[in-house]
């Protein structure tokens, strides 16, 4: 049986999903510590305690984990690939639980495809976690697929629906529903993984606050505006191709392009829902999708 966890530190506590999972450990009773870089000038709530770390320095992080329970990474997509560092440096400090920085798609379904191409870096962390976990099975993991970012992605426009133009882009149909999830939603799971280690342990496991298609939010936007949207339609064929040709001239910007064609495409049948979901494991009860729509068309 597990011990408890109650240190927590949290690299990249200052980024997008960061904060949210700072926040939420908190209110969870986790004593919380924010990792950031040595050059970073990020501030963090009352309560969470700071350190500044060398990432590529396994002495440097060894010497900031010490005392820690669990690491929770959620280091942006583009650094994932430097979490080896952070996992050796877990290992040598005692550290129970490794949460890596996955979320977003499942990573261990896209095997033999561009996208999942681009993901190696999460990929490989897993599988070395994995490693490290039979080695040494004091070490555990899991791992947390929460589908696209939803309010953040209203708020950045990348779920292709602009609230100051009135304007959607839909994709294919529109009617293929998509895993998504709200960032202090992927908060509240971790914190609900590492109040059930024994449960979670070197799991893989997928959450989603709703898993609405395009057309869906399209009728929730019109609805609450009281106006009809200017709809664009566009192919995910079309995204898929555009992807790969910014692929071969190695432009890593085709990951949005691919990934449009991964969850917008009919048929994709990636939602996450009944036993594919660890909400229910969890203790997490689904968003609503409409007040997470209205709170961003207010703000």
């Amino acid at each position: 049986m597990a011990s408890a966890i109650k240190n927590v530190a949290v690299v990249g506590g200052s980024g997008n999903l960061g904060k949210e999972v700072v926040q939420e450990l908190v209110k969870a009773g986790f004593n919380v510590t924010a990792f950031s870089r040595e050059d970073s000038t990020s501030t963090f709530p009352p309560g969470v305690a700071s350190k500044r770390v060398n990432y590529q320095s396994v002495e440097s992080l060894t010497s900031a984990l010490d005392g820690q329970d669990a690491v929770v990474s959620t280091i942006a997509t583009v650094a994932v690939g430097g979490q080896t560092p952070l996992v050796d440096a877990a290992v040598a400090a005692k550290v129970k639980r490794f949460i890596p920085s996955e979320f977003g798609i499942n990573t261990r379904i896209v095997g033999g495809t561009a996208i999942g191409g681009i993901l190696q870096g999460k990929i490989k962390t897993l599988d070395y976690l994995n490693a490290k976990s039979k080695e040494n099975p004091w070490f555990t993991w899991t791992g947390i697929s929460s589908g696209i970012f939803f309010d953040w992605g209203l708020d950045y426009g990348t779920a292709g629906f602009n609230k100051g133009t009135k304007t959607a882009v839909i994709y294919d149909s529109g009617n293929e529903p998509v895993q998504a999830s709200n960032l202090a939603f992927i908060g509240r799971a971790i914190a609900a993984i590492l109040s059930q280690p024994d449960k979670t342990a070197n799991q893989y496991l997928s959450i989603a606050s709703f898993n609405p298609s395009q057309n869906q939010i399209l009728e929730i936007v019109e609805a609450e505006t009281g106006e009809k949207w200017k709809v664009e339609h566009a192919s995910t064929a079309d995204q898929e191709h555009i992807g790969l040709e910014k692929l071969s001239k190695g432009d890593y910007s085709a990951f949005s392009n691919l990934l449009r064609r991964r969850i917008y495409a009919d048929g994709a049948n990636l939602a996450v829902k009944g036993e594919t979901s660890a909400n229910g494991l969890l203790g997490l009860q689904e968003e609503d999708l409409t007040a997470t729509i209205r709170e961003w068309l207010r703000s």
